[in-house]
């Protein structure tokens, strides 16, 4: 574990930058995280991140497929929201932990 300043805050993240307690998160932080990556979130970017925290909550497993079939975003637009690596960018940003299919 590291401790970062996100936002001006000092936040504790993992060695890959997910965010160490999911409380840690807001809109802010998941802007400057995603902006070190060169994404600038947009209310489409929010929407996948809400969708991955309460499905997070409930303690479901996540996959691309299962944002796919959400009804926010099909998986091309998901690729084309964070490319490089959608469910473990947008898991980041969204402040949970790393996903089990990510690797």
């Amino acid at each position: 574990m590291a401790e970062k300043t996100i936002a001006g805050k000092a936040i504790e993240v993992t060695d890959e930058g997910y965010l160490a307690n999911d409380s840690d998160w807001s809109k802010e932080i998941a802007a400057e995280m995603a902006k070190e990556d060169g994404i600038e979130l947009t209310d489409k970017h929010y929407e996948v991140l809400d969708f991955l925290r309460k499905e997070s909550a409930a303690g479901a497993s996540l996959s691309i497929r299962k944002v796919g079939k959400s009804g926010i975003v099909d998986i091309k637009g998901l690729y084309q929201l964070f490319p490089g690596g959608p469910l473990k960018l947008s898991s980041k940003y969204a402040g949970i932990s790393k996903p089990a299919s990510c690797v």
